[in-house]
């Protein structure tokens, strides 16, 4: 992992203080458009968020915007998924002054090789009856990087691949 990512990911401590049922574990396969397989993202409840830990096989290189969707539903381009996950009401950005989205996250930063293992915590996420409401959840993996500040997606393209959280 490189150092900016652990760096942002450990950055990434706010609290929205979410209720409901946890879950201890979820999980969600992540597919690129043409329904491949490109990677699994395991999401494990600790007591102040979700460690998610993302083993991508198959995505393009370069830095790539890395969200928690609010809607369960991967269907190409993958616009179906809705909006970052927002229960709080918040603006977009790691670097906005008013908060942050729950689902957004740190920049993945994808080797030429394709894959890339990594471990990113979110203080904001909690696996609970919100996150697995009647519509569920998605993570999505974007074609470019999130600016971490444009709101309300971070200014970060098309959806390259995307899987629904199952618990």
């Amino acid at each position: 992992m490189h150092a900016f990512q652990t760096a942002a990911a450990l950055v990434f401590a706010a609290s929205l203080g979410a209720t409901g049922a946890l879950a201890a574990e979820a999980s969600a396969e992540l597919k690129d458009a043409n329904g491949t397989s490109v990677g699994i993202v395991t999401l494990h409840a600790v007591p102040h968020g979700v460690l998610l830990r993302a083993n991508f096989t198959a995505l393009p290189e370069g830095p790539h915007a890395f969200h928690v969707h609010a809607v369960g539903d991967c269907t190409p381009p993958f616009a179906s998924a809705g909006g970052h996950y927002n229960p709080g009401g918040a603006k977009h950005g790691l670097t906005a002054d008013e908060g942050h989205h729950a689902g957004d996250m740190p920049n993945l930063h994808v080797p030429a090789s394709g894959a890339l293992e990594i471990e990113v915590f979110n203080a904001s996420l909690r696996l609970d009856d919100a996150l697995f409401d009647a519509d569920g959840a998605a993570i999505v993996v974007h074609e470019g990087p999130d600016d971490y500040a444009s709101d309300p997606a971070g200014n970060a393209g098309g959806r390259i691949a995307c899987g629904v959280i199952r618990r």
